[in-house]
């Protein structure tokens, strides 16, 4: 299968667009490119009994300060949820029980089906992918992704149905004060990140998007997100942030 592949630089703020069947090719090499245009159109991935979650967890969910949640919280098979209050929970929170049970099972299938997601114009991102625009499409990486040295935009095209799928085999992390941005009518209910660690979130981030874990979420002091913290098997770690279910 051909991928693109996309590396990012923090030494030279530069990103070079390479192509596996083209690499001695110096039109790819002697020009930074713009990430390309994907013809294969994902399909939403269903997330089924986790719709009303904001936060879902496996061992337990933590807080300090004045956070607040708007949307469900669950948890399971753990037991263990301190910090609300003074944390507000606009929503029903489930531990253990029938919904936060089935919840973790349709988490698993989602996530299941997003790190199975293929297609022949896949493009792969390494490093930070701060300061990029992603079309709507598949994305991976083989290891970890950081926004770090600039923010990261989301350009639906005018589709306020695009879907954008982002594996990550290792780990997630966003810097103090990065932001992700939606433009072109992009949606965060239809952006899905596979995380195949944990994600972390620095102080102040602004985020978007459905994130899926197989381990731990810790948001850092003041972090926002707009769409589902979901973990499979760690933790949830809030500090005075505000998330809002998409």
């Amino acid at each position: 299968m051909k991928r693109i592949k996309l590396v990012t630089s923090l030494a030279i703020g530069a990103v070079v667009l390479l192509s596996a069947c083209k690499k001695d090719d110096p039109a790819t090499t002697d020009n930074p490119i713009v990430i390309p245009i994907q013809t294969t159109v994902q399909a939403v991935v269903p997330l089924s009994g986790t719709s009303t979650f904001a936060l879902l967890a496996g061992s337990e969910i933590t807080n300090t300060g004045e956070t607040v949640i708007t949307g469900d919280m669950g948890l399971s098979p753990g037991t263990s949820v301190g910090g609300f209050p003074p944390g507000i929970c606009n929503g029903t929170l489930y531990i253990n029980g029938v919904l936060a049970e089935q919840a973790k099972l349709d988490l698993t299938t989602a996530y299941n089906d997003l790190a199975g997601r293929s297609c022949t114009d896949i493009v792969t991102l390494s490093g930070n992918i701060g300061g990029l625009t992603l079309t709507p499409g598949l994305y991976f990486s083989t290891s970890s992704l950081a926004i770090s040295s600039g923010d990261l935009t989301f350009d639906a095209k005018g589709d306020a149905s695009a879907v954008f799928i982002i594996q990550i085999a290792s780990s997630l992390t966003t810097t103090s004060g990065r932001q992700v941005f939606l433009t072109g009518g992009a949606q965060a209910s239809n952006i899905f990140w596979q995380v195949g660690s944990s994600a972390t979130f620095g102080t102040t981030s602004v985020f978007k998007g459905n994130v899926l874990v197989m381990e731990s979420i810790t948001f850092n002091t003041g972090a926002t997100l707009d769409g589902k913290a979901l973990a499979r098997n760690g933790g949830i770690t809030l500090e005075a942030n505000t998330i809002v279910k998409k």
